[in-house]
């Protein structure tokens, strides 16, 4: 194959894209990452103003159609508008980076230890991170099953959904002004992704729907330098990963140089699974 054919394998001219969790750290550059490749991207998140604000700057950056919309991905409602929005608008759906995560407004009961975790807490984390991540998934895949052409459902894990946390990393870390650890209820979280999107990619597969995950290590985002060194430290590659270091898997696993990859687990961690 000729290097200009692999190259276009990773173009996304002509094809719609989904972003849950678009205004986040991560979200924003992979809506950047797959306008950038072509697509017509739909910037989703509560904020209806902030989602249309950034839909925007990336249509004059990209000279490719993007939108805003606000949505509650815990709310079934919201999501059926949200895909209806987006098929309406865009016209059809092909890519959907299920992203959207939370960690609470609440830091204090977000980091309490796990001796004392409130089940209030623990359920307004599931209900965003699971409950969530199943309604995208399962209204968007519909579309794609109802449209007959297939598609590409990414979701976003973290490496604490397969590991558990080295604690020592934890000991004096900060992270808004607040001291920080990685509780249960993310990593539980972050689990079920992983088993969702085994069971998706078997499902959908007679529909040519491939269904992957994206797993993160740890990526720089203003946390402090005793634990930024410590986290280095367990990494083969001896560094935090920076935001714009995981576009290149998502536009891998959205683009048909993926075309044979589903029920994968796309790690981006440095190498600290490795170890």
């Amino acid at each position: 194959m000729e290097k200009a054919d692999c190259l276009r394998m990773f173009e996304l001219n002509g094809r719609t894209a989904i972003v849950t969790g678009g205004l986040g750290i991560l979200g924003r550059r992979f809506c950047e990452g797959l306008a950038s490749a072509g697509a017509q991207v739909a910037v989703v998140d509560l904020s209806r103003e902030e989602t249309a604000a950034y839909a925007a700057e990336l249509e004059v950056r990209h000279h490719t159609s993007c939108i805003g919309i606000a949505c509650n991905v815990a709310d079934p409602q919201s999501v059926r508008q949200m895909v209806e929005q987006v098929d309406s608008e865009l016209g059809g759906i092909h890519i959907v980076l299920n992203n959207a995560a939370t960690k609470s407004d609440d830091l204090e009961q977000f980091f309490a230890p796990f001796e004392h975790y409130s089940l209030a807490q623990w359920r307004r984390i599931m209900e965003v991170n699971v409950d969530g991540m199943f309604l995208v998934a399962q209204a968007t895949g519909r579309k794609m099953i109802d449209q007959g052409s297939g598609g590409s459902i990414i979701q976003t894990s973290s490496i604490y959904g397969l590991l558990g946390p080295d604690e020592r990393i934890y000991e004096g870390a900060r992270y808004l002004n607040a001291s920080i650890n990685s509780p249960a209820v993310y990593s539980v979280s972050k689990a079920a992704v992983v088993g969702l999107t085994a069971y998706l990619a078997a499902h959908w597969a007679p529909h040519g729907i491939r269904v992957n995950t994206l797993t993160p290590g740890g990526v720089f985002s203003g946390q402090n330098e005793r634990f930024v060194e410590r986290y280095a430290a367990r990494v083969p590659l001896g560094r935090m990963a920076h935001p714009d270091e995981l576009v290149g898997a998502v536009l891998y696993l959205a683009s048909d140089a993926s075309s044979y990859v589903t029920g994968h687990n796309l790690y981006v961690d440095g190498g600290l699974h490795a170890w």
